[in-house]
């Protein structure tokens, strides 16, 4: 974990029963940081009690991350709207640019919300596997959880859900350890450089999200690593496409967001 993140303890919902407990106890031990049991306190209470700045919330299934901009909970509407279009026929832009097919194999190296790793693997199916990382331990525990636990939407979208795999590490290190050509598609959406603040949601994920600039270094080991394609997000208008060296740019021509494609097997 990096300084801040240390900064945290894990606590139960007002309602708590011994599930939630136990589920805060687990995630306490799995983190490293406190369990602070809730007795009458707020959220804020706990926080200055145990002189942290997050707050993990054990509320029925799920874990929620009381930020300092507000909560960071598991829910994948977005990726709901995106399975939706791609049902009717109206595809994904990130799918396209990944160029998908069932059966094949997908590596997330950023995870973030999860929303990007149910659509690949909704696409990729029962036959294909997904895998995220999340180098944040405060994110991954909350998203890993919403991925194995959430239960309120179609059966084809839990079933996409319960097929991801997280791991949290650091992604240069993961990429590292795999095995040339080892999986088909290696995916990066990094925090963007120039970030697009209308999109509120992402607010509570920026206090504790990692906000490094993927390097050469994360490109080379993604070639490597990927038989079919490396595929890089990032706002329509970034350098960060030429510097990464991305020369194929796909995306809608009024798009705010843009995908570089090294197709490899077509090199």
């Amino acid at each position: 974990m990096t300084e801040n993140q240390l900064s945290a303890a894990v606590t139960t919902a007002r309602k708590w029963n011994d599930e939630t407990i136990a589920l805060a106890k687990a995630t306490a031990e799995k983190l490293g940081i406190v369990y602070a049991p809730r007795e009458r306190l707020s959220v804020d209470e706990v926080r200055e009690r145990y002189q942290v700045d997050f707050v993990l919330v054990a509320k029925q299934d799920l874990l929620v991350l009381d930020t300092p901009q507000g909560e960071l909970f598991f829910h994948p509407n977005m990726a709901h709207l995106r399975l939706k279009n791609i049902r009717k026929g109206d595809g994904d832009r990130m799918s396209e640019a990944m160029d998908l097919k069932p059966g094949m194999s997908v590596l997330d190296c950023t995870l973030g919300f999860g929303a990007d790793s149910i659509v690949a693997s909704f696409v990729v199916g029962p036959e294909g596997s997904v895998t995220g990382l999340e180098s944040q331990p405060l994110i991954e525990a909350v998203v890993s959880r919403g991925l194995s636990h959430f239960a309120g939407d179609t059966w084809r979208i839990i079933e996409a859900m319960r097929r991801v795999k997280t791991v949290c590490t650091d992604s240069l290190a993961y990429l590292k350890s795999q095995p040339d050509k080892s999986v088909d598609v290696v995916y990066f959406d990094p925090m963007f450089r120039h970030p697009l603040m209308d999109s509120a949601s992402l607010t509570p994920l920026r206090t504790v999200a990692n906000h490094a600039a993927l390097s050469q270094e994360h490109i080379e080991e993604a070639r490597r690593v990927a038989r079919h394609r490396v595929v890089f997000k990032e706002n329509a208008r970034s350098g960060e496409f030429a510097r990464l060296g991305f020369s194929r740019i796909e995306g809608g021509k009024y798009s705010k967001v843009h995908y570089g494609v090294m197709a490899l097997d077509e090199e």
